[in-house]
């Protein structure tokens, strides 16, 4: 038997996490303690490792529940189509890869082709006519989806510019997008579950943002630096685990930038943090993004 604290540190899942996979029946400890502590097994380990694979491939919580819950829930079988697509997102890992050490070669060959969005608003277009029902419970109606899709046009080059940032491509954004709104019951769901524990969640962001930045004078590429924002990448997967939402290979990178060059962050954080924070903040998420 294992103790939640041995499981967080064995596979890098927050304790507050593994609480809260128990909370909603996702996994259960094999055994609680009469003092309330929670053993694993490795009935239960085994669970866990499903549960990685399916976070690999992006799979919203309630999904997996109710796919390890089915009578027709076959293991062998589902770690032959694991391992399948497993494989598709290595390859896509790999030709992103093989882009970078292009561009890190001196190849600034770039086609206009790379910014263009069309599949990602022929998908959205796709969705607003198989989904009308779900268009019109979750945006009000089909004109207001349509005000929101035109706003996205008119800013076409910086939406694609932003996707690339974060995703890597546009066609790795366009993936991302069309699986939120393939769950987009379960990632509303989750927006109401994150909704009422708000106030908790901020108050613990603004906290580590006032450690970030109490000194200013630090480098931001310090280790204890580094250690404050990788507490805010967890804290933000975590919820974006809840919700199910996809962050992107590169979302520090692109919040790095943001924060580095948007005047409306400057203005906000620096009046809360100090004069200078913003750009201390954006560095220290370059510097942990590894740009």
């Amino acid at each position: 038997m294992k103790t939640i604290k041995q499981v967080s540190d064995l596979t890098g899942i927050s304790i507050r996490m593994l609480h809260y996979y128990d909370k909603i029946g996702l996994l259960k400890p094999s055994k609680t303690t009469d003092a309330g502590y929670r053993l694993y097994g490795d009935d239960s380990l085994e669970i866990l490792q499903q549960i990685l694979f399916f976070k690999e491939l992006d799979i919203p919580l309630k999904e997996m529940k109710e796919i390890l819950k089915s009578s027709h829930y076959d293991k062998k079988q589902a770690l032959g189509k694991q391992k399948d697509l497993l494989v598709l997102k290595r390859d896509r890992l790999n030709e992103l890869i093989e882009l970078i050490e292009k561009k890190l070669k001196g190849d600034e060959t770039m086609s206009f082709k790379e910014f263009d969005m069309s599949e990602y608003f022929n998908m959205l277009d796709t969705f607003k006519q198989e989904h009308e029902s779900e268009v019109v419970k979750y945006y009000g109606s089909v004109e207001e989806f349509n005000k929101i899709i035109e706003t996205m046009k008119s800013k076409e080059l910086e939406g694609a510019k932003m996707a690339i940032k974060q995703f890597g491509s546009i066609e790795r954004y366009t993936e991302a997008m069309k699986n939120n709104l393939d769950h987009l019951p379960d990632v509303m769901e989750g927006f109401q579950t994150l909704k009422k524990n708000i106030d908790v969640y901020m108050a613990q962001m603004d906290e580590l943002m006032e450690r970030l930045t109490s000194d200013l004078s630090t480098n931001p590429s310090s280790p204890h630096i580094q250690e404050i924002v990788k507490e805010m990448d967890d804290m933000a997967r975590e919820q974006n685990e809840i919700v199910g939402l996809d962050m992107g290979e590169n979302y520090w990178g692109l919040m790095a930038d943001l924060y580095l060059t948007n005047p409306a962050f400057t203005k906000v954080h620096d009046k809360k943090y100090g004069k200078g924070a913003t750009k201390f903040i954006g560095e220290a998420l370059k510097v942990y993004s590894g740009e």
